[in-house]
Order: C-alpha cells, then sequence, then structure tokens
C-alpha cells in the first residue's frame, strides 16, 4: 500500500505537470522578485518532473532574473527535487532495494564501496553535468546513505553546475560572445572534476590494509 501510494502521487504531479506545462512555463519566463518564491516551487517541480529538460529551464531562469538569483532560484529548485526525490524512493522502496543491491556479489561490493566513500562520490559526480541526477537519486535512496550526508554532498555538489545554466541563459540574450569563455573555462573545469574522480576512485578501491598508516 505504501509503495502504491508514493507512485500514484508521483505519477498524478507528472501528469499535472505534463498538462499545464506551457502555462508553468510562461510563469518561469514573466520572472519578477514579487513571485521569486513561487517560482522556486516551479523551478522545483520542473527538475523533479523533467518534463523540460532542466538545463532550459535554468537558462530561461537566467535570462528572467540575471545569473544571480537565476543560478540561486535553479539551484534551489533542483537541490529540493533532489531531496524530494530521494525521500520518496527511500521511504517508499528501500526495503525492496537494498535486496537487489545486495543479491549479487559484484553489485554488492560496488555498494559498499560506495556506502563509504558517499559524500565525496555524491559530490563529485554532481559536478559533472552529464550524469544523469535521477541515477544519483534513487541509487543513494537504495543505499544505506544517510539523509543528511546525501543533502549536503548533493546540493554543495549542483551549484556550479546550475550556475553554469543560468550564466549561459542571461550570456544569451544579454552579451552572447561570452559563451565561448563560458564553454572554455567550464571545459577546464570538468577536465579537473573528472581527474580529481579518477584519482578517488583510485584510492578508494585499494583495500584498507594496503592503505599506509
Amino acid at each position: 500500500m505504501r509503495k502504491a501510494l508514493v507512485l500514484l502521487g508521483y505519477v498524478f504531479i507528472a501528469l499535472s505537470m505534463y498538462m499545464f506545462e506551457d502555462s508553468l512555463l510562461q510563469w518561469v519566463r514573466q520572472g519578477g522578485t514579487d513571485y521569486l518564491f513561487l517560482t522556486a516551487i516551479l523551478a522545483t517541480f520542473f527538475a523533479l518532473f523533467p518534463i523540460i529538460p532542466y538545463p532550459l529551464i535554468g537558462g530561461v531562469l537566467g535570462a528572467a532574473y540575471g545569473p544571480i538569483i537565476g543560478s540561486l532560484v535553479t539551484w534551489i529548485g533542483s537541490a529540493l527535487a533532489s531531496i524530494i526525490m530521494f525521500s520518496f524512493v527511500r521511504y517508499g522502496y528501500q526495503d525492496w532495494g537494498q535486496k537487489w543491491l545486495y543479491r549479487y556479489d559484484k553489485l554488492s561490493k560496488v555498494t559498499i564501496l560506495f556506502e563509504r566513500n558517499a559524500f565525496m562520490t555524491i559530490f563529485l559526480t554532481r559536478l559533472i553535468p552529464v550524469m544523469p541526477s535521477i541515477i544519483v537519486n534513487i541509487y543513494s535512496a537504495l543505499s544505506r546513505v544517510t539523509f543528511v550526508n546525501y543533502t549536503i554532498a548533493s546540493s554543495l555538489g549542483k551549484v556550479p553546475s546550475m550556475i553554469l545554466f543560468a550564466v549561459v541563459g542571461n550570456s544569451i540574450v544579454s552579451n552572447p560572445r561570452d559563451l565561448l569563455y563560458i564553454s572554455l573555462f567550464y571545459g577546464v573545469f570538468l577536465l579537473i572534476v573528472y581527474a580529481l574522480f579518477r584519482l578517488f576512485s583510485h584510492f578508494s578501491s585499494i583495500p584498507k590494509e594496503k592503505l599506509p598508516d
């Protein structure tokens, strides 16, 4: 019953977002700080139900509110959506998920390693905007990662990419020539993140008895 209620609630909200997609997107485009709180709520729903790719929503928010406020609203929406998704899966399906995660030996070892280094793994994967957010959300929720660790790591890791979406959206309408510099800067940033992730993966995969004291 609990699983069915969680699933039905999710489907109901998703259908509502689909039916009123154009009206809601128009609301986001209008901007205006008088409705900033409601816009943040809408951004959360757009991130939770990606009928429209969220980078596009972030770009619209950046164009409507500017790079600073647009980045903040984009980040709030994405961070809250991830927390809500984590809570849905953790509350409704963790018992089923853990049976699956620990059923197979290799997957069990990967999950245990993930749980041991959960904060840094979640944080680093969030820094890569092409990493599917829903996979990180669901896998983290099904594992034994604590809610606090997930929330902090996920929210902090989302900051750079959410700033990128809003800044790109603002640059398109204000100064398109800046897009080249933004692309180069973020490309270097991603290379650094990738190098750090490989380094972290290497050390985290070493058995503890082989690590130096």
